[in-house]
């Protein structure tokens, strides 16, 4: 059965994925002669570099979402479906959706990345990943668990193996969730629970590598190490995790160690539906495209942002999965599209790296940019100035910009609910 979806004839954008890549297509598209059709599976644009804030209590998820339709209020040419690609069927232009069929002139896969386990299922039966806003909200709904359920036990031992958290990942991610977590340890969770002692409870940082923050520069690495020291993490460069049963992390020649709670940082892989051709599928499950963002050998077709690997001389291994990648790659890509209509020769996408930045707690930030490296506090005011500009809504920029005043003048913020989905009733329909 098709997707209930107007025919206007217009050439018909279906964009799979409104992340940043898809999103900044769509809007940079809808004033021009398309028709653009944009299927996700949530209703709401979400921000990932502010997940682990929500995480950790630092913001409500509402301030890091914006509701897909109110970005395209009063405009007549984008149709916003909210369902799950299941099937493309490149031959006939056809996608196989849960609201039924929808065919297409152009389709762009803008999926995005979600969780690499590596193979490992312990890890991804017992870690809690921070992928999304639901992912967020149980990392945070576990973490408050733990402290109420840590205040009704009599063995200290107990509790502190209950309050222990330990992530696995030295990236931004696995670093500012850290850095989040020892200045709640510190300055908020004392007071809430002081019948409990804080000061042993270890946060523990586990990399692989043989330094945080890998693809940033050494002394981003080496600063970003100093200032988890001085908060009182405990990273553990070089060690490679084997398994976890959701109490005892196993790690490869050397001991082992217990918590209850392990956030999983450590990789990401892309997302896709079934029936791109697997020829075209590499490593980290991402799409081989060209210069031009088009799938190879399908040529109305099209991946950008994470899912996408394109092969340069600059980039042999693909462009790193990062939002300006896939922002860049969209712009380009609308770009392109115009070109198409207009009979114009495609322009070859090209990335422009504008640096990369991240935060380890208040006053403490690392930032590379092309030419220039500083850390500290500095540092710390471009991080927040350049998520606060990236965030969707002018309202929620205030939102976010008034929590974090507030957090830097109080040390505090009173958004540690813990909030549960309701169930119905058997006896309700």
């Amino acid at each position: 059965m098709p997707v209930n979806i107007p025919e206007t004839g217009q050439p018909r954008v279906v964009i799979i994925g409104a992340g940043f890549a898809g999103l900044r297509l769509a809007r940079k598209l809808y004033k021009h002669d398309f028709q653009i059709v944009l299927f996700d599976r949530n209703n709401y644009h979400q921000f990932q570099p502010l997940f682990y804030q929500v995480a950790t209590s630092g913001l409500e998820p509402s301030s890091i979402s914006f509701p897909l339709r109110k970005v395209f209020q009063k405009v007549e040419n984008v149709f916003i479906r909210i369902a799950e690609v299941k099937n493309i069927d490149t031959n006939n232009k056809i996608l196989d959706t849960s609201l039924g069929t929808a065919w297409y002139d152009y389709l762009v896969i803008a999926t995005g990345a979600t969780n690499n386990f590596f193979g490992m299922e312990g890890f991804q039966k017992n870690s809690i990943p921070m992928k999304s806003v639901s992912e967020a909200l149980l990392l945070r709904n576990t973490l408050l668990e733990s402290f109420e359920r840590a205040v009704t036990l009599r063995s200290k031992h107990e509790a502190q193996t209950l309050l222990s958290v330990v992530v696995v990942g030295g990236g931004p991610t696995g670093v500012e969730v850290c850095g989040a977590l020892a200045e709640m340890r510190k300055f908020v969770l004392p007071k809430d629970y002081p019948e409990l002692d804080f000061k042993n409870r270890s946060i523990t940082l586990v990399e692989a590598n043989h330094q945080l923050l890998h693809g940033m520069s050494k002394e981003a690495g080496e600063k970003a190490l100093k200032y988890l020291n001085s908060l009182g993490v405990e990273v553990k460069l070089n060690h490679k995790v084997l398994n976890y049963d959701g109490e005892e992390v196993s790690l490869e020649g050397r001991g082992n160690f217990h918590t209850n709670t392990l956030i999983w940082a450590a990789g990401v892989q892309g997302q896709m539906p079934s029936g791109i051709n697997a020829d075209l599928v590499v490593r980290g499950n991402r799409i081989k495209v060209n210069r031009f963002n088009q799938v190879e050998k399908l040529t109305n077709v099209f991946a950008i942002g994470d899912i996408a690997f394109m092969e340069t001389e600059t980039y042999p291994n693909g462009h790193p999965q990062v939002a300006q990648v896939a922002l860049q790659q969209a712009t380009n890509l609308a770009q392109n599209f115009l070109n198409i209509q207009d009979k114009k020769a495609l322009k070859p996408f090209k990335y422009r790296d504008k640096g990369s930045m991240a935060t380890v707690g208040r006053n403490r930030a690392v930032v590379d940019l092309p030419r220039l490296h500083f850390a500290g506090f500095w540092a710390w005011l471009v991080w927040m100035f350049v998520h606060l500009m990236s965030i969707v809504g002018v309202k929620n920029r205030l939102v976010i910009f008034i929590n974090w005043l507030w957090n830097y003048m109080t040390y505090d913020q009173s958004l540690r609910l813990i909030i549960r989905p309701a169930q119905k009733n058997s006896f309700q329909k």
